[in-house]
């Protein structure tokens, strides 16, 4: 079993030197570097070295590469993630020892404490509209603390210490840490179903949404579009509620959208109009605006110069991100790894393929939300993608099931000549540059480690088409 955070556990007074169990992580990474900013002793460990790894060693860390109860040391407090299995020698290590361990939504929580804390949850568009929220704070002069779960481009990373009252982050709601913050303003981008593996049902993945919204000190900002946020929204017992989206019933509506290009849109509220361009492509993003728009809004920024300093946004690490052309054929990569997001992603590069074709390369994430949404992802895949790489499924924390591969995926298209189940990564490589064509766009979608694939993409397309 993977470690799930102990949500009773009492808060400590101080956390002194602490270890990273994990550190690499995305976020595991941007917490290490606040405490790092905060003036803590910070060591760590991870299963391989990378480039956050390296970034963290430069600011001060100490990180060790593989897994052992003697990369503890003296720390004073342990910190780990949702992905580690609990037979995991370091954290068996701390707590034989006395060492409290915290689960990192936890280590979060204590290093916020006292500031106004913008929370942003949901199934999908977190990370964006997290990036969003934080480039809006920073263009109207604030100076935030956040930690986001991707690299925020124009900034470079995907976590600071500020020094002003507000704090950013982005709430994880795969183990119900989301409820462990004292948050001031929760953004809930919607509410669609996911993760039930822990939840065991959609109504416990909704129940968890009201808890979290009703616990938010200031201001509640949800979607007027998804069905399950508009449930959740029923629900509520929150004295200020602010809504957004494409709905007429919108507090915040969005609507005039081009989506050719960098996405164009209007903005409706409070009696005026206000009309923007934003540097990323995707009707998604236009929406993700009006919800960062209708936080910063609601917390009392004007909605003119609001609106400006959020079109800055440059886009997030891993959405959408370009990685390299080879003989006319562009290789992106993306975090999409639930139909919902999939589709969001390809419609987004479909606006600026121009000619060219989409070709998916999909890496399923988990066994039980493959068993449960292979037709889903089947069904946006040949819809939305011309042609469709099926790679194994990135199983995380969870065991393999039989019978659960990616070919469960491949199976269920309704066109079979649209679709390739290869296991092999360079066969794979391999197959996508042989059909690719000169202006196409590949894009991997999946958030376990299909990103590593991109190097053999662009080998294989510099063998083929170079």
């Amino acid at each position: 079993m993977t470690i799930k955070p102990d949500t009773s556990i009492e808060m400590p007074e101080t956390i002194g030197a602490v270890h990273f169990v994990g550190i690499g992580g995305a976020g595991m990474s941007g917490i290490a570097r606040l405490f790092l900013g905060a003036g803590h002793r910070v060591t760590g460990s991870d299963v391989r070295d990378s480039d956050a790894v390296r970034v963290l060693r430069e600011l001060g860390a100490e990180v060790s590469i593989g897994h052992d109860a003697a990369h503890v040391g003296d720390a004073d407090t342990v910190v780990v993630t949702g992905a580690l299995w609990q037979d995991n020698p370091e954290y068996r290590y701390a707590l034989e020892h006395g060492i409290p361990v915290l689960h990192r939504s936890q280590a979060l929580a204590w290093l916020i404490r006292s500031q106004r804390l913008i929370s942003v949850a949901g199934a999908h568009g977190k990370t964006t509209s997290t990036g969003m929220i934080i480039t809006g704070l920073i263009g109207l002069g604030q100076d935030p603390s956040f930690v986001n779960g991707g690299v925020i481009q124009a900034l470079g990373t995907s976590s600071a210490r500020g020094s002003g009252e507000w704090f950013v982050v982005e709430a994880d709601e795969s183990d119900g840490s989301f409820l462990l913050y004292d948050t001031s303003v929760a953004l809930v981008t919607n509410v669609d179903p996911d993760h039930l593996d822990h939840y065991g049902s959609f109504e416990a993945f909704e129940d968890a949404f009201v808890t979290f919204a009703d616990r938010a000190r200031e201001l509640v900002v949800i979607s007027a579009d998804d069905p399950g946020a508009l449930r959740v929204k029923e629900r509520l017992s929150h004295r200020r509620v602010l809504t957004f989206g494409e709905a007429d019933s919108a507090d915040v509506r969005v609507h005039s959208i081009v989506a050719e290009g960098p996405v164009e849109f209007a903005i409706d509220h409070g009696g005026a109009t206000y009309r923007t361009r934003l540097a990323v492509p995707g009707v998604h993003n236009a929406i993700n605006a009006a919800g960062a728009f209708a936080v910063l809004v609601g917390v009392g920024f004007p909605p003119a110069e609001t609106l400006a300093a959020i079109a800055a946004f440059g886009g997030t690490g891993r959405r959408f991100e370009l990685h390299g052309t080879v003989g006319g054929v562009s290789v992106y990569d993306d975090y999409a790894h639930h139909p919902t997001e999939v589709a969001a992603a390809l419609s987004g590069a479909r606006t600026v393929v121009g000619e060219g074709r989409i070709i998916a390369v999909h890496q399923p994430h988990l066994y039980s939300r493959t068993r449960l949404f292979a037709g889903e992802f089947a069904e946006v895949l040949e819809t939305l993608a011309d042609e469709t790489v099926v790679l194994d499924v990135y199983g995380a924390r969870e065991d393999p099931e039989p019978g659960v591969t990616g070919q469960l995926v491949a199976d269920r298209f309704n066109d079979p000549s649209k679709v390739a189940f290869v296991a092999d990564w360079q066969e794979a490589a391999d197959h996508t540059a042989r059909i690719a064509r000169e202006g196409d766009f590949v894009i991997t979608l999946g958030c376990g480690d299909v990103y590593r694939i991109v190097p053999q993409l662009l080998g294989s397309l510099e063998r083929e088409r170079g």
